[in-house]
């Protein structure tokens, strides 16, 4: 669970992490970015700071802000009835990205899963995005990513975003921010 105040503390380190990528936001905007912390009371270890611009029926456009080396866990998009899981492309616009997918494991990986949760990832297959790479993954791929050193700043372009039916390999992951005065 994390406080109002550290949530708008987090979403002012996002929104100056977006204006040092060269990505400028409204202040009202700054106050739209979600902290998801995936409920494991350790933001900067696991968790992104998002900004949705635009989530319809057919689209989706995000920015992510990512804390020095801070994961997003293990998970997948799933497909539902007649809805193919979401497809997504990853920009990174700064700092750099290790993003693992399915495939022949990395030998030596860039990065390492948060202390005492290792057993929750199993994908190593790695792409290393810098500045300006991009990557598409499609629907139903289990995928994580982790910020290097100096932590980044990602685009996300998709398809229709379901965070909420995301699927996680840690049983413990909850999607939704729980938030206390």
């Amino acid at each position: 669970m994390l406080t109002k105040e550290q949530v708008r503390s987090y979403q002012k380190q996002a929104g100056e992490m977006f204006l040092n990528a060269g990505i400028y936001i409204r202040d009202k905007e700054v106050e739209q970015i979600e902290i998801a912390d995936f409920n494991l009371d350790q933001f900067e270890q696991t968790g992104l700071g998002v900004l949705v611009y635009v989530n319809t029926d057919r689209c989706c456009a995000k920015e992510l802000a990512m804390w020095p080396r801070q994961t997003c866990p293990q998970h997948r998009h799933p497909s539902a009835g007649d809805r193919l899981g979401k497809e997504e492309t990853f920009r990174c616009r700064w700092g750099t990205v290790y993003l693992y997918v399915s495939g022949e494991s990395t030998r030596e990986p860039g990065a390492k899963p948060p202390a005492g949760r290792e057993d929750t990832y199993d994908v190593w297959h790695e792409i290393v995005l810098q500045s300006g790479a991009q990557y598409t993954l499609h629907p139903d791929t289990w995928h994580w990513f982790q910020a290097g050193d100096e932590g980044a700043v990602v685009s996300e372009f998709s398809t229709t975003s379901t965070d909420e039916a995301d699927v996680f390999t840690d049983p413990e992951i909850q999607r939704q921010t729980q938030i206390v005065d």
